[in-house]
């Protein structure tokens, strides 16, 4: 499967330019004239720079499993990090006399579990998060190439939201399927008093009693959840970076450090969720923002090639008239 979605890849919109160039062999002849001998002169520092700076071919199997890497890091760390807040939410949803408020239901739980009782349900959070940022960053990786190649180079630019789109949703719905059965256990671990402190405990009495079905029957209200969360995300993030770099970034994206690009990275998955009340924005924005940016910065570290944002093809361009 990787070495067709790789082959697919080397000719994608949402490739790097000059590696195209490299792969297909153009990069001689449209940027280096003859030598003097006749021959192609090769373009000794472009290869050296390709060599230098990208550990792997954008497409191939270890470009998608290293993106699939900085998912686990971004989402299971992330969600991790917030487990006592999001122990508190549950339990207000549960049962909101008893946790009438935030700060409230902080108060009720250390009051009645201690500080370690705010940690309940860090490991099937911790796991349940890594197995969906895996499937959610790895997969729309995939499912952006694929859907591309299916538009064609054209499309694909004039379609480019769509696209996100779609192949976030493609992504969020395999990913859900990974996280349902921690996530079950999760909340039977938080909201039900007495019925396990731990997976080791909540995970074999949910199987003994409902089987599989335990793990599995919340699948579908995740995918409610997450789906449209998941498009809206990506989508968002993708079109607010190329808008940064179009109209308030004074350099392009290439002539950037890596730092100045992460820190584009951070504010774009910041201001992509920049809607609901101020509670929220605060928590969910900083959460996503802090995802983008582990991602991110996984793809730095690993030096996997990283397309800049889409311009417009010249085939487009002569079409509209936009050039000569």
């Amino acid at each position: 499967m990787f070495s067709s979605v790789a082959h697919l890849a080397r000719a994608n919109p949402f490739n790097t330019p000059h590696l195209q160039l490299l792969h297909d062999g153009l990069g001689d002849l449209r940027s280096n004239p003859p030598g003097p001998t006749g021959q192609p002169r090769r373009p000794r520092n472009l290869a050296a720079a390709a060599v230098e700076e990208y550990s792997c071919e954008f497409g191939s199997a270890k470009y998608y499993a290293l993106c699939g890497f900085g998912g686990v890091l971004s989402c299971g760390l992330t969600h991790t990090a917030v487990v006592p807040l999001d122990l508190v939410k549950c339990r207000m949803q549960v049962d909101p006399q008893k946790y009438k408020g935030i700060f409230n239901g902080f108060s009720v739980t250390l009051k009645e579990d201690g500080v370690r009782g705010l940690a309940k349900g860090w490991a099937p959070t911790f796991i349940g998060y890594s197995m969906q940022g895996l499937c959610k960053f790895g997969f729309y990786e995939v499912f952006k190439v694929l859907y591309s190649n299916m538009l064609g180079e054209e499309n694909t630019y004039l379609w480019r939201t769509s696209l996100y789109l779609a192949a976030s949703a493609s992504a969020e719905f395999f990913a859900d399927i990974a996280l349902a059965p921690m996530e079950a256990a999760k909340v039977r671990i938080q909201t039900q008093p007495g019925y396990a402190n731990t997976l080791r405990d909540a995970a074999p009495k949910m199987y003994k009693e409902e089987g599989l079905k335990a793990f599995y029957k919340g699948v579908a209200p995740l995918w409610m959840r997450q789906i449209p969360y998941t498009m809206m995300k990506f989508a968002c993030f993708e079109r607010t970076v190329e808008a940064l770099y179009k109209f308030v970034v004074p350099k392009p994206r290439s002539e950037c450090s890596k730092p100045e690009q992460l820190v584009v990275t951070f504010i774009a998955g910041y201001i992509g969720v920049w809607k609901g009340l101020f509670a929220r924005i605060i928590m969910i924005g900083t959460l996503t923002a802090l995802q983008w940016f582990i991602y991110d910065s996984v793809k730095v570290y690993f030096r996997l090639p990283r397309p800049p944002p889409p311009e417009m093809p010249e085939s487009l361009k002569k079409k509209l008239g936009l050039t000569q």
